[in-house]
């Protein structure tokens, strides 16, 4: 698997620790949206897409099954971030 491609949205939003929005295409054949970059206590990591449940937790949609697998997307969003 290869990221063939992401996309970065910056958001500014004041009192939000959201500063932005990604979307990753995989081999050019399967896309995964909203990936939420997020300030954190210390710095910047991702969040993959998650809906709420119906006992008002979340689950997320689509994500990385290992720790590899996670650090090239985080890697690559966050790259793409700083570009910008």
């Amino acid at each position: 698997m290869e990221i063939t491609s992401v996309n970065v949205r910056k958001v500014e939003k004041e009192g939000s620790r959201m500063k932005g929005i990604a979307s990753v295409l995989l081999d050019d054949c399967f896309a995964v949206h909203d990936i939420r970059i997020i300030q954190g206590d210390n710095g910047l990591f991702i969040a993959m897409p998650s809906r709420k449940t119906a006992t008002g937790g979340y689950r997320d949609i689509a994500h990385p099954t290992n720790q590899e697998t996670r650090k090239k997307f985080e890697d690559a969003i966050l790259e793409a971030y700083n570009k910008q």
